[in-house]
């Protein structure tokens, strides 16, 4: 463990040449046994200062995570080597095996007792190991993926689905799957999209990424053997629908971090089960192909062969369907036309959903102006989430901008608040696309009046109304505050 094979002549070039490409971070897979390599003997050092579990017939090969010397005694003579080469996180994989047989040999671990009871336990202190190790070695937000947890699994920070094969009928249950852990208090999870084994149609593969690019954390990886599950691998026209998805997750990246903020420190989790909101009505007891994506936004995966409408059931209030416009009233069952570019997909009445330009890699230009894309009903808001990318968030390096819609009775009222918080929020401006049943008669930012047109051309003090929807940028730097009022 820990020793490369020969055909990795320069490892360090290897991860240099990865992070070259704007790869922020690349990580190794490992599973939680020491062996003997034609350099290191790292199984039996180990096992002469007592960090193996002991086997039955054997000495072992099971690091003792639960022992905190042997954790250091793993990360210094181990995982070190590999982070001073460039790694930067791990992939903890097969921690199931613990007390069980391994899903790749024939090898079962440890037994016995005292090993039963720590079944459950041993996957969390196996993912925390190097989440911490790693946190405190790159002076970053540590990252780790792992395959199997336990209560408190969440906080090292995610999980993934496991080798479900590139079949329709395991497409469903791994959303299933999804929607339970989130109840269970697991928000980061993934899945491999497209399934991992076995070769998928186009359409499989499609509906499967429109799912997971809409999902906490899209995870890219399969096999056909011998080819991987990328895009450019199937037809033409399943690369240009991948990347029309591609590009709506990053232009929602600030709506993401911003409920990733309110999973991190409320346990709400990103995508939720419409049962977790919903909890009166029985119609979502046993939903498990819709959900809500943050609070504003229902995810309606398409997860039948051939599928040409789907049936979609509507939460309570008024729905906008994403693609149309069209305004629908809840608690209804409707039929859904969905072509193969189209996910159905809702935005509730009242959302304020931020948006920015949509990037090939996060931090590949300063984003210097945000959209807001707002749907007002009675009185609604949402709170936009700013930091940096180190660990000082934990002691209060945030910064938060409140944005509300409400009405009075001549006036609705947007308003946009300065950054509150002690992150220093970059220079930005907004841009405000209000949806409107009417032309507005007058509209006034900070109490300037701006004047309305009907044209595309939008400049300083104008705002815009075309096809039910009124833009405007108002001239006032995202360092103050801003409000507008838009008499009816």
């Amino acid at each position: 463990m820990f020793e490369w094979r020969e055909t990795f002549d320069n490892t360090k070039a290897m991860f240099d040449s990865l992070y070259a490409l704007k790869i922020y971070k690349v990580g190794l897979h490992i599973r939680p046994r020491f062996d003997n390599g034609k350099k290191l003997r790292l199984l039996d050092e180990a096992q002469k200062k007592g960090f193996i579990f002991p086997e039955e017939g054997n000495t072992g090969e099971f690091i003792n995570f639960f022992n905190q010397k042997a954790v250091d005694w793993w990360w210094e003579n181990g995982v070190k080597r590999v982070a001073d080469q460039g790694a930067m996180f791990l992939k903890t994989d097969e921690g199931s095996a613990f007390g069980h047989i391994a899903n790749e040999s024939k090898k079962t671990g440890p037994k016995g007792k005292e090993i039963a009871c720590l079944h459950n336990l041993f996957p969390l202190v196996y993912a925390k190991a190097p989440f911490e190790k790693f946190a405190e070695y790159i002076q970053m937000r540590g990252m780790n993926q792992t395959r199997e947890g336990y209560a408190g699994i969440q906080r090292y920070p995610y999980i993934f689905a496991g080798d479900w094969p590139s079949e329709w009928q395991y497409f469903e249950p791994v959303i299933k799957a999804r929607l339970n852990m989130g109840i269970s208090g697991v928000g980061n999870w993934s899945h491999c999209m497209g399934g991992f084994e076995h070769v998928a149609n186009p359409e499989l593969y499609l509906r499967w990424c429109q799912f997971g690019l809409l999902s906490p954390i899209a995870h890219l990886f399969g096999m056909e053997h011998p080819n991987y599950k990328e895009p450019w691998n199937y037809e033409e026209e399943a690369l240009t629908i991948f990347k029309q998805y591609d590009q709506l997750r990053y232009s929602l990246i600030p709506y993401l971090y911003s409920y990733s903020y309110e999973m991190h420190k409320t346990g709400m989790p990103l995508m939720r089960a419409l049962v977790l909101a919903y909890q009166n009505d029985s119609n979502f007891y046993s939903t498990t192909d819709q959900y809500l994506l943050g609070e504003n936004r229902m995810i309606c995966p398409v997860t039948t062969k051939g599928a040409k409408i789907r049936v979609v059931y509507l939460p309570e209030g008024n729905w906008i369907d994403y693609w149309t416009g069209k305004k629908l009233t809840g608690k209804q069952y409707i039929n859904v036309v969905c072509p193969l570019d189209k996910l159905p997909n809702f935005l509730r009445a009242g959302a304020i959903i931020p948006t920015q330009e949509p990037l090939n890699y996060i931090g590949e230009k300063k984003i210097s102006e945000l959209t807001f894309d707002i749907y007002p009903s009675k009185n609604s808001s949402f709170t936009l989430y700013d930091d940096g990318k180190s660990l000082n968030y934990e002691k209060g390096d945030f910064s938060l901008t409140q944005i509300e819609s409400f009405d009075t009775k001549q006036e609705k009222i947007i308003s946009i608040s300065s950054p509150k918080g002690n992150f220093k929020v970059a220079e930005r401006n907004y841009t405000l696309k209000i949806n409107l049943n009417k032309q507005a008669s007058t509209i006034k930012v900070n109490n300037e009046i701006y004047l309305i047109r009907n044209e595309d051309n939008l400049n300083m003090q104008t705002a815009i109304y075309k096809e039910g929807v009124l833009t405007i940028k108002p001239d006032v730097k995202g360092e103050n505050d801003i409000s507008i009022a838009i008499k009816k």
